[in-house]
């Protein structure tokens, strides 16, 4: 690699920004906190850590097996570009699991966007969470 072609400090997506076990996925979705915009539904859950995690769910619905790995590619290079401009909360920062829905093709910038909105709202919902149970 180049060094023009290597990313900058910081913004690498080694495996502890992933979600890789059921359990994980599971202790996300059982949060039962979701928000969506146009093609993602984005469920999150706090998880005391100072980074993001990420988790990805892609259907077959979406398409071949080629178009879902090119989506999962998208969202993880938005994800990985964004993620250090999202806020963090009082218990640390989320996991997220992303899924992917049905739609036509996206841009990198477009799932840069939706990722980040996506992000700030859960965070809102989740400092409403824990104002209303204080």
């Amino acid at each position: 690699m180049t060094a023009a072609a290597q990313p900058a400090p910081g913004h690498s997506f080694p495996r502890s920004l992933r979600l890789a076990h059921d359990n994980e996925f599971k202790a996300v979705y059982g949060a039962k906190m979701k928000k969506s915009e146009g093609p993602l539904v984005v469920y999150s859950r706090p998880n005391g850590r100072p980074h993001y995690r990420l988790g990805l769910s892609v259907g077959r619905r979406v398409g071949t097996a080629p178009q879902r790995n090119r989506l999962k590619r998208l969202v993880r290079e938005a994800f990985r570009l964004s993620r250090h401009g999202w806020p963090v909360g009082a218990e640390g920062a989320y996991d997220l699991i992303v899924s992917v829905r049905e739609h036509h093709a996206a841009t990198l910038e477009e799932h840069r966007r939706l990722l980040g909105g996506l992000a700030a709202s859960l965070h809102r919902e989740w400092s409403r969470r824990e104002k209303r149970s204080a």
